[in-house]
């Protein structure tokens, strides 16, 4: 099948539980011997980059202001892709799949996928015209495309119940093998088990005040072990103000580290090397960064969001969302407990091998494009049988 990605800013990833996903999908397509075209945006994805592991990069302009980055890539990538012959085009995220609907009228025949990773429009960086057009982006996801896929289980319940319409869930996943090396942590000053790993997008929803405060009130009352270190990873988008309140918040703390975002061997060994991961955000689709710690074997300690909580089960720990008080007690509790803290580690590390592997989710996601494009062309997939 020729299969076609709009809607992410780019792969190989730079930043971007979306970027991940579509990355980790398109690989694994091709492998499975289908062509893979995803749509790039200029301002993310280097542009003389054409081709990434065998997947066709199609680059096109956008601009490159919050509300009308994504919308006006997604517009122009639609022009495109409806004269390109695809089997299936896949829209990712409620934004770009507002203009699904031109696939639709353009190329009925065409098969329409579109993938709904998280509701936006809970995201504090967003204007109220922004969130009420994500709020109609979302409908549009789930109402108008061939099949919606969601990629988490709360997600999939709130879709089907609100649109009353049969949502696909697919969730998001984590292949990954801990890094033994340990180089680039002198580069920070951190040491190996002696830090608390935070990693995603400087954003407000992602909750890494909250992480800094209960870590700054641990060292205040010396109730963290010598030398230990909370490690931020991670920039911000279109949020610099947020950027700028996180750094003033930690100013003149040697033990909290901000490395700004890392890719490749860096990001492994930050992983694999950290005593505990922490994610206390206030709203997920389902988190990437969240599997990916726990496939490095780290212990997890997460708000109690639904999302979060649909990820480690009875396996991670919780604390109560926006509640400093509880994250440091919790804090407290782990390192102080190192032994529940490896337990967890090893348990977190066989949940994810068994239940979120990226080649399973391939699959699943070619076996729907299959059954979407045989029932809308039957007649040519039934000579290519």
């Amino acid at each position: 099948m020729k299969i076609a990605f709009i809607g992410q800013k780019g792969i190989p990833t730079i930043a971007g539980g979306v970027e991940k996903h579509v990355e980790e999908l398109s690989v694994k397509l091709v492998a499975m011997g289908h062509k893979v075209f995803v749509y790039v945006r200029n301002n993310y994805t280097e542009k003389n980059l054409k081709e990434y592991k065998g997947v066709h990069l199609i680059h096109l302009p956008s601009i490159s202001r919050k509300n009308l980055d994504a919308i006006s890539h997604t517009f122009l990538a639609t022009a495109h892709a409806l004269f390109q012959g695809y089997d299936v085009i896949h829209y990712q995220a409620i934004g770009p799949s507002s203009l699904s609907f031109l696939v639709k009228i353009f190329n009925p025949r065409t098969a329409l996928v579109a993938t709904f990773h998280c509701q936006d429009y809970f995201h504090q960086k967003w204007s109220w015209l922004a969130k009420k057009y994500l709020h109609f982006g979302e409908y549009m996801t789930c109402k108008i495309p061939d099949r919606t896929i969601a990629v988490g289980k709360n997600l999939t319940e709130y879709a089907e119940k609100k649109y009353g319409k049969k949502i696909d869930y697919i969730p998001n996943g984590a292949d990954v093998a801990i890094n033994p090396n340990t180089q680039v942590l002198s580069r920070w000053g951190i040491r190996d088990q002696s830090y608390i790993l935070f990693a995603g997008r400087l954003i407000r929803h992602k909750g890494a005040h909250y992480l800094i405060e209960a870590f700054k009130n641990l060292e205040n009352t010396s109730k963290l072990p010598n030398n230990f270190k909370l490690v931020i990873v991670g920039d911000g988008f279109h949020t610099d103000d947020y950027v700028k309140y996180l750094h003033s918040i930690s100013k003149d703390r040697e033990n909290i580290i901000f490395t700004k975002n890392q890719t490749g061997s860096a990001l492994e060994q930050l992983f694999s090397h950290a005593y505990l991961f922490v994610q206390p955000s206030e709203s997920e689709g389902l988190s990437i960064a969240l599997l990916e710690a726990m496939g490095y074997g780290r212990a997890v300690l997460v708000s109690d969001i639904p999302e979060n909580v649909e990820v480690i089960g009875n396996i991670g720990h919780t604390f109560k969302t926006r509640n400093v008080a509880d994250l440091e007690s919790k804090l407290s509790y782990l390192l102080n407990n190192p032994e529940k803290v490896a337990l967890a580690g090893k348990c977190s590390q066989d949940w994810i091998t068994k239940n979120y592997s990226w080649n399973s989710i391939a699959e699943k996601t070619a076996q729907l494009y299959r059954e979407l494009s045989e029932k809308k062309n039957p007649k040519k997939y039934a000579i290519k049988r």
